[in-house]
């Protein structure tokens, strides 16, 4: 049993040491030369005229979440269409309260006005 613990602590101290190290190498060994052209704000190629640090409204980040929720969860649906022929009554049982849910919280955020562009 001490055996098993031991490869599970040889395999945390490996992965907390491999990190620690690339980290370390990358700060002793990255050139460090700043000047006033390499700390400016870069913005596309083009050369900021105003001050750049802007609120944006909260908006846009709740589109943002919204999107990636859907779109991650959607994914999981994938599996679900490649083998449907090969699926039993529980698995889409499951599938259909996978979108029954993913429903609730699209009409959720469309009543809430999240979608409401203003």
């Amino acid at each position: 049993m001490l055996s098993q613990w031991l490869y599970i602590g040889i395999f945390l101290g490996v992965s907390l040491f491999l990190p620690a190290v690339a980290i370390l190498l990358a700060r002793i060994l990255s050139p460090k030369k700043p000047n006033k052209i390499k700390n400016s704000v870069y913005e596309c190629g083009i050369e900021t005229y105003q001050d750049t640090w802007i609120q944006f409204r909260i908006q846009y980040y709740l589109y943002a979440l919204v999107f990636l929720i859907f779109d991650v969860e959607t994914v999981f649906l994938f599996p679900f269409a490649v083998a449907y022929n090969q699926l039993g009554l529980f698995a889409v049982i499951e599938a259909v309260v996978f979108i029954l849910i993913l429903l609730g919280g699209y009409l959720y955020i469309w009543k809430k006005g999240a979608l409401i562009w203003r």
